[in-house]
Order: structure tokens, then sequence, then C-alpha cells
């Protein structure tokens, strides 16, 4: 099967534009990329060629085109909202999680520990489960020490 060929022509001030975007270099290596294989594109290089200079491959060369034809020029400019579980905390959670680890630890312990921290969570209910590492990396967030 053969892929439909997308002929890039980019208008004088989209040229630029993307010219400016790659001379920054102030962007995502990805976004970078992109603007290259259109620019690549607009001066008559093949896919193969623009394969071989940029060192990508050939899916992401068709899939750029066909996305500037059908999405013009602000497909690059900025990133798509990446798919991902969101996080299940929040600043309410961050709150009450530096108020337990700053108050008095549970009897018969002498200090909080990041294990100690995760049970007390859970069994307050503020969170239905949370590993002791990542409460960790929650208090290194808001410079919080339990030593």
């Amino acid at each position: 099967m053969r892929r439909r060929q997308y002929k890039i022509k980019l208008r004088k001030a989209e040229k630029k534009q993307l010219e400016n975007y790659v001379k920054s270099g102030k962007r995502s290596a990805r976004a970078i990329t992109r603007a290259r294989i259109l620019l690549l594109a607009n001066e008559g290089k093949t896919v193969n060629e623009i394969v071989k200079a940029l060192k990508s491959s050939k899916p992401t060369v068709y899939r750029i085109r066909k996305r500037y034809i059908d999405e013009g020029l602000e497909f690059i400019l900025g990133e798509k909202p990446r798919s991902g579980k969101p996080s299940k905390i929040d600043s309410c959670l961050e709150t009450q999680l530096a108020t337990i680890a700053c108050s008095e630890p549970p009897e018969g312990f002498s200090k909080w520990s990041l294990k100690l921290l995760a049970n007390k969570l859970v069994e307050l209910k503020l969170i239905e489960s949370i590993s002791h590492t990542h409460v960790g990396t929650l208090l290194k967030k808001m410079n919080l020490s339990l030593g």
C-alpha cells in the first residue's frame, strides 16, 4: 500500500516563522524536528531524504506532513496535552500531609516515618492508597524533612 503524498508549500511568513522557531533553540526537540521536517519538505526533499537528514522515521515524516495539511502550522507551535493518568494528589492533600508530618508522632514512635505517614493518610481517608516513596517525594517537593 502506497502512502498519499502530501505536498508542502509554505507561505513566506510561515517559512520565516519556522526558521526563527528552529534558530531560537528554546523549544522541545520534537517541536524543532517537526519544524525542520516542514522546512525540508517545502524545499522539495523526498521522504527518504528527510528521514536521512534528520535521522527520523518515515511514519513521523508522513504524519507531520499530513498534520500540517489537516491542521495548519499551529500544531508545530504548541504541544497537544499528553495522555496519562491525572494525579491523585492535590494541594489540599499536600497541606494535610505537611500538617501530619509536623505534628507529634503516634505513641510508641519517636518520629514519623514515611510508612507511618502513608498509612495515616489512608487511615484518615484522605486518599485511597499511596506509597511511602511517593510520600517522600511529596515531602521533598515541599522542602520538609522527617530527620
